[in-house]
């Protein structure tokens, strides 16, 4: 499976263990603190691939992350569970309403807990699952890290592998080149914009092999695109 960075914010240490045991050995890349005040350094430094906030945190609470994620164009798409002992239906609304994802009430199980991650990544960040794509002639195993067009073996190395992954997982919209940078290398990656287009020249090479080269679209005045004719989805 692709590395899975998780930040995890719970100031009960005896929780905070047990989310970082259960989901280490899930084969996930855990960071747990007790507060909002160290997790900010944090998000600043890198963005992870998934927030698990608790709702009631000394300081700022959980909430009051999600809000302050949200309002921001660099965080607002990040993925968040919000973990909380308040299970009420109003409860939960409040949490999804202010941007959560979803909602796990403690005390939870383990097995419900990576359900619940596993669940919310195939949603809102598909490119970091192992399950096997196939759309517009292309098949991509991230778990094998190997991709086939019409049939014909393709040989990628690691940087146009991502990039091939990204996009047969997000098909049909268009990318730019700093958006590119963030998703598949991290926004903690300082590069020149103009490596994503060295990056696309030999994924298209590579792909036109298998007679697939014109699935990766240049928009122009934006970025790119995957692009399938019959607008298919994973």
């Amino acid at each position: 499976m692709p590395q899975v960075n998780i930040l995890a914010i719970e100031d009960e240490e005896a929780i905070g263990r047990l989310i970082g045991f259960v989901l280490e050995q899930a084969g996930f890349q855990v960071t747990v603190v007790p507060s909002v005040e160290k997790a900010l350094p944090l998000l600043a430094a890198e963005l992870p691939d998934m927030v698990l906030v608790d709702w009631m945190l000394p300081g700022a609470s959980g909430l009051q992350l999600i809000k302050q994620l949200r309002q921001n164009t660099r965080t607002r798409d990040l993925p968040i569970i919000l973990l909380t002992a308040r299970g009420t239906e109003s409860d939960k609304e409040q949490g999804l309403n202010l941007g959560a994802d979803d909602y796990v009430t403690k005390p939870f199980s383990p097995r419900e807990l990576i359900a619940r991650v596993n669940a919310l990544l195939r949603r809102r960040a598909p490119q970091k699952t192992e399950q096997t794509i196939e759309a517009g002639g292309l098949t991509v195993n991230p778990s094998e890290q190997t991709a086939s067009a019409n049939g014909t073996p393709v040989a990628l190395g690691p940087s146009e592998f991502k990039l091939l992954h990204f996009f047969i997982t997000h098909p049909n919209r268009a990318y730019n080149r700093r958006q590119l940078l963030d998703l598949v290398w991290g926004d903690h990656v300082f590069v020149e914009e103009r490596t994503v287009d060295v990056h696309i020249s030999r994924l298209r090479r590579a792909l036109e092999e298998g007679g697939a080269g014109n699935c990766i679209q240049t928009v122009r005045g934006l970025g790119y695109r995957f692009y399938t004719e019959s607008g298919e989805t994973p």
